[in-house]
């Protein structure tokens, strides 16, 4: 019998992108995952629903994330501003990880079915941008402008961030793509 060791979620995950890196996300099974982990089929599906799902673990806790930081800004901050400020959090928790990171978004790019798999995640988080901002008191468009803004400056800063190895500060290309945005926006 084996010893029993901890963090089987982080030993899942870490085994689901080796393999998918070697092997291909197609190529690997939901066996091939738990026993690269030491784990059980069963244990892996204790943890997430199909194996999908293991790369975008963290979508929940980045979701409840940019809805904490929107819902705590100042009442007097602009709707730009608190979206600004949840992306900056968010970047934060990117720190440190790139290589994880760079290594995931090369398995999604491979395959078109975790593309579209990302695409409803962004969906997801925007939803969730716009009720918040709503609940602010945003009306709308302007709630759902401001979402669907924000959603873009973080996906084209975290594409250069992944194309340029990292090199740039993510929370700096954030920042960057938002000045961008705004200068587009206001023609400066």
């Amino acid at each position: 019998m084996s010893r029993w060791e901890p963090n089987a979620r982080g030993r899942l995950e870490q085994a689901a992108l080796e393999l998918y890196s070697e092997r291909g996300y197609e190529q690997t099974t939901v066996a091939e995952i738990a026993k690269r982990a030491g784990l059980t089929e069963r244990t892996f599906f204790r943890y997430f629903p199909d194996k999908r799902e293991v790369l975008f673990a963290g979508a929940g806790t980045l979701q409840e994330l940019f809805v904490d930081t929107v819902t705590e800004a100042p009442d007097a901050a602009a709707p730009i501003d608190a979206v600004a400020a949840a992306l900056d959090a968010a970047a934060a928790q990117f720190q440190g990880r790139f290589d994880r990171v760079r290594r995931r978004q090369a398995v999604i790019a491979a395959n078109a079915e975790l593309q579209e798999r990302e695409l409803i995640k962004f969906a997801s988080l925007s939803a969730a941008l716009s009720d918040t901002l709503r609940r602010r008191g945003v009306g709308e468009p302007a709630a759902s402008l401001t979402a669907e803004a924000g959603i873009a400056v973080f996906k084209i800063a975290f594409e250069r961030w992944v194309e340029q190895s990292g090199d740039q500060d993510f929370a700096h290309l954030i920042r960057e793509s938002l000045a961008e945005l705004k200068a587009v926006a206001t023609g400066a």
